[in-house]
Parts: C-alpha cells; sequence; structure tokens
C-alpha cells in the first residue's frame, strides 16, 4: 500500500455542538465539544470520495464549517 492508499486522518471543525444522537452518521468519528462552542469530529477518512461524503453529511446538518484540517495518516 503506498501513501496514497492510506486512510487520513482528518479534523473538522463545526460552528456548534453535536449531540451523541448524530454518532451513527459520523459511524467512526469521534466528537469533541470545545468550550468555544465549536464541535471537533476527528476520524480516519478512507479517501478523498469519503471526504467529499462526509462533508456532504456536515452540509446537511446546516452547522457553519469552520475548517477541514489533515493530521496525518492511519498507517
Amino acid at each position: 500500500m503506498n501513501d496514497f492508499d492510506a486512510p487520513e486522518l482528518y479534523e473538522i471543525r463545526l460552528n456548534g455542538h453535536l449531540d451523541d444522537r448524530w454518532a451513527d452518521w459520523f459511524e467512526g468519528f469521534s466528537f469533541t465539544r470545545a468550550s468555544d462552542g465549536t464541535t471537533i469530529l476527528s476520524g480516519a477518512v478512507a479517501d478523498q470520495a469519503a471526504l467529499h461524503g462526509l462533508l456532504r453529511k456536515v452540509r446537511d446538518l446546516g452547522l457553519p464549517l469552520i475548517s477541514v484540517i489533515q493530521v496525518g495518516n492511519n498507517q
């Protein structure tokens, strides 16, 4: 497996706090509710298509997207 095939770790920051009931929708991602009123979703994304699917889910929630940061790979 080369570096392009390895799942990448991402942190996605949203304005607002996500409730635990959304955990199933974002399977495999952990939620951190920050004191500044934001939520950070952290987890591995298999490829660019999966990242775009995840961002569509974020869009569908209606919470403003603050940032998407690639923090490393999951090897």
